[in-house]
C-alpha cells in the first residue's frame, strides 16, 4: 500500500510512509533505562534517542542562532509532536513478559536537545500502565518493523534504575542474516524498496531482565 512520509516528522511518522524509500533511511542510537518502583516492579522505560547528522540537520534547519545549538525550548514543540505521533507505533518500543500484555501509559518527561556536535537527542519516559514483576523474563527491544529507521543500542545502552538486589540484565544480539535475507536487504538498498514489514526484528538486539 502506498504511504507518504509527513514532511515535518521525517523519521517518526511511519504509518503513512512510502515503501519506495531506501532502507534504512534514518539511524538512531538508543539508550534505555529500565525503571523500578518502590515495590521492586518494573514501572517504565526511559528512552534517549540520538539521531544521525542528516536528520538532526533537518530538524534544526533555520532554528539555530549564530551557529550555537538550538535551545531545548525551541525544540520542545517538535519533541512533543514527535512523541505524540509515535503512540500508534507503540513508540517502536517492544516489551514482552510471558503470560502478560504490556501497555504504556501517557509518555512523560519529553524533551529534545542539540549537542555541540549538532546531533539531536529525543528523550521521553514510557510508564507502564500496570507495573510488572521481573520474576519472569522481561524483554525489551527497540526497532522499526519495516527497517525504515535503524535503531541500535549504544554500548552499555540499557541499564536498570533502582532494581532490587539480585536482578540481572543481559543483552542478546540478533543472529546473522541468512544468505537470502542479506540479498533482500542489499536489493532493498539499491532499489529503494522495503525489504519487508517484518525485517526490523531480524536486526534488533534484545535486553532481558530477570529478578529472583
Amino acid at each position: 500500500m502506498k504511504r507518504i512520509i509527513r514532511a515535518t516528522l521525517a523519521i517518526l511518522a511511519l504509518a503513512i510512509a512510502s515503501p519506495a524509500l531506501a532502507h534504512p533511511h534514518v539511524f538512531v542510537v538508543v539508550k534505555s533505562e529500565i525503571l523500578f518502583d518502590a515495590q521492586g516492579r518494573i514501572s517504565g522505560i526511559s528512552q534517549s534517542w540520538t539521531f544521525d547528522d542528516m536528520y538532526s540537520s533537518f530538524v534544526t534547519t533555520g532554528a539555530s542562532e549564530d551557529g550555537k545549538p538550538v535551545t531545548t525550548e525551541k525544540l520542545q514543540p517538535l519533541a512533543e509532536q514527535n512523541v505524540g505521533d509515535l503512540a500508534e507505533f507503540s513508540y517502536f518500543t517492544i516489551v514482552k513478559v510471558p503470560g502478560q500484555k504490556i501497555e504504556f501509559a501517557k509518555p512523560q518527561a519529553i524533551s529534545m536537545r542539540e549537542d555541540e556536535k549538532k546531533l539531536v537527542t529525543l528523550t521521553f519516559t514510557l510508564p507502564l500502565k500496570n507495573p510488572v514483576k521481573a520474576d519472569k523474563a522481561f524483554n525489551l527491544q527497540v526497532y522499526d518493523p519495516t527497517y525504515f529507521v535503524s535503531f541500535d543500542f549504544a554500548k552499555e545502552g540499557v541499564v536498570m534504575k533502582s532494581a532490587p538486589s539480585g536482578c540481572s540484565l543481559s543483552m542478546s544480539q540478533p543472529a546473522p542474516l541468512g544468505e537470502s535475507e542479506s540479498k533482500r536487504l542489499n536489493e532493498a538498498f539499491f532499489s529503494g524498496l522495503s525489504p519487508g514489514a517484518d525485517f526490523g526484528i531480524k536486526l534488533a538486539s534484545r535486553a532481558t531482565v530477570a529478578c529472583p
